[in-house]
C-alpha cells in the first residue's frame, strides 16, 4: 500500500520492496491516512506518517484525481468495501516536505535528484563520454563494439559471442560495498550482464571473471534453459542462484528495465528488478561456497570473495543498452 503504479502504461514504478519500513505502514481493518505530494517532477507518498515512495518522473505534469474500483473476481467474497473520507487538496503555495532518507526511483535518464546526491549517489557513467571506463584487460576504452548516442551506452550487435567484438568494459576505479542503480534495454534474443568484484587478476579468455547480475531475453536466448534450475535467467546471480519469477516484474523487450544491486558490508547481496527483490544471498557462507563448487567458476580460487573490484558491463555480442548508471559507496 502507498506504492506507485502507472496504470495501463509502465506498470510498477515504485513497489515497496525497496522500502521495507513503508511496507509495514498499512493498518488492517482501521482508517489509514494517506498523503500524496506532487511538485514538478517529484512525486512522494506517505502512509500513516511514514515515508513510502520518492519518485522523480517527468512523463506528465497534470491530470485528474481518481478513486479506483479495481477488478472484482468471480470468486471474490461479496460485501468487501473500500471507504474514503477527509479528501482534501492544496494547489497553491505548495512547498516540498523536508527530505527523507528512503530509496529514490528516478525515471529521468542520467539524472541525479537532490536527494540522491544527499544520499551519496553519483553518476558512474556521465551519459556522454567514456570517462571512467576502459576495456577489460585493456588500457583504453574499446575502439569498436560500443557506442554512445542519445544518452545511451550500447553494445553493438555482433555474432553473439562472449567478448569477441569490442569486449567487456570496466570502471577504472574499484569498489567494495556499494549500491548500484542502472537501466538496461534488451533487444530480441540478447544476452549481457553487470559484473562486480572483478579483479582482472585471472588473465582469462572471454568475459572477465566476476559475480554477475544476469541480463537476458529469457524467452528467446538458449542460455535461459542452461545451467541449473533457471540460474542463468534474467536477474539471477549467474550460474549460481536463480532469480524469483514475479508477475509484472519485467518490462517487454525494447523497453527500459531498472536494475539495482546492493552489496552490504556484511556480505549480504540483494538484486532488484524494477523495484522488486528477485535474488538474495550472502557470499562466503557454506551455502554460497557449495554453489560455487558446483558452478562453472569452481576452478577460480576465491571466486566472489575479493574485498573490492571493478564493475563491468558485458559484451556478449548482442545489442543491449545502458543508461542512468549510479553508485553509492557504503
Amino acid at each position: 500500500s502507498a506504492g506507485l503504479y502507472d496504470e495501463a502504461r509502465r506498470g510498477w514504478l515504485y513497489p515497496m520492496d525497496v522500502n521495507p519500513a513503508g511496507q509495514n505502514a498499512f493498518k488492517k481493518d482501521a482508517w489509514n491516512k494517506y498523503r500524496i505530494e506532487c511538485i514538478g517532477s517529484s512525486i512522494r507518498t506517505w502512509l500513516n506518517g511514514i515515508p513510502c515512495t520518492n519518485l522523480v518522473d517527468n512523463l506528465v505534469s497534470s491530470g485528474f484525481i481518481a478513486l479506483q474500483v479495481h477488478s472484482i473476481g468471480k470468486n471474490d467474497t461479496p460485501g468487501k468495501q473500500i471507504r474514503w473520507r477527509n479528501i482534501r487538496i492544496q494547489t497553491s503555495n505548495v512547498k516540498p516536505s523536508k527530505a527523507d532518507n528512503i530509496f529514490v526511483v528516478n525515471m529521468i535518464p542520467n539524472d541525479l535528484s537532490a536527494q540522491e546526491k544527499k544520499e551519496g549517489f553519483s553518476l558512474l557513467w556521465d551519459g556522454k563520454t567514456t570517462n571512467g571506463w576502459i576495456g577489460a584487460y585493456k588500457d583504453t576504452f574499446p575502439a569498436k563494439g560500443w557506442n554512445i548516442a542519445n544518452g545511451e551506452l550500447s553494445v553493438d550487435k555482433a555474432a553473439g559471442g562472449e567478448s569477441t567484438n569490442g569486449g567487456d568494459i570496466v570502471t577504472v576505479k574499484e569498489y567494495g560495498p556499494f549500491e548500484l542503480k542502472f537501466d538496461f534495454k534488451l533487444t530480441e534474443g540478447a544476452n549481457s550482464g553487470v559484473k562486480y568484484f572483478v579483479t582482472l587478476s585471472e588473465g582469462n579468455k572471454g568475459s572477465a571473471i566476476g559475480m554477475e547480475y544476469q541480463i537476458l531475453d529469457d524467452l528467446r536466448h538458449p542460455d535461459a534453459k542452461l545451467g541449473k534450475d533457471g540460474n542463468r535467467t534474467l536477474g539471477s546471480l549467474y550460474d549460481l542462484i536463480a532469480s524469483k519469477k514475479i508477475a509484472n516484474s519485467t518490462r517487454p523487450i525494447g523497453e527500459w528495465n531498472r536494475g539495482f544491486i546492493r552489496v552490504n558490508k556484511n556480505n549480504k547481496i540483494e538484486y532488484f528488478l524494477n523495484g522488486i527483490k528477485v535474488t538474495e544471498f550472502t557470499r562466503g557462507t557454506p551455502e554460497f561456497n557449495a554453489l560455487v563448487a558446483a558452478s562453472k567458476y569452481k576452478d577460480w580460487k576465491g571466486f566472489g570473495m575479493a574485498p573490492k573490484g571493478h564493475i563491468l558491463l558485458q559484451d556478449h555480442g548482442d545489442r543491449v543498452s545502458f543508461r542512468s548508471i549510479k553508485i553509492k559507496e557504503l
